[in-house]
């Protein structure tokens, strides 16, 4: 049997993206970061871990995540506090899900659960 044991994100600024992603989720370093890899874990040990790798390329970055909010709205305006942006996006009619770019231009969605 296979489980995902981390995703993989690629990032130009490692330094922002481990305090961004650290203060989104609630995750922290699992070991100290390296010049262009950083490892982050749940801080109550139980999750997906987030693997950031430093990417030179500005060619489109073919991934996102998935967030699972109980409150999107009050998460989103949480997010946008740290440094995400809304990301211009045609909603279809009654979609459960909004649409972000982490500092890096990274997208993800906050969807509500």
């Amino acid at each position: 049997m296979l489980k995902i044991g981390a995703i993989v994100w690629g990032v130009k600024d490692l330094k922002k993206a481990i305090e961004f992603w650290s203060a989104a989720l609630d995750y922290e370093l699992k070991y100290p970061a390296d010049i262009d890899w950083a490892m982050l874990a749940p801080k109550n040990g139980d999750g997906i871990q987030l693997s950031l790798k430093l990417v030179t390329s500005d060619k489109a970055k073919r991934h996102h995540m998935d967030i699972f909010a109980d409150d999107q709205k009050k998460e989103v305006e949480r997010l946008l506090t740290l440094g995400a942006t809304l990301k211009e996006w045609e909603y279809e009619e009654g979609a459960d899900y909004m649409v972000l770019n982490d500092p890096d231009g990274n997208p993800f969605c906050v969807v509500q659960v």
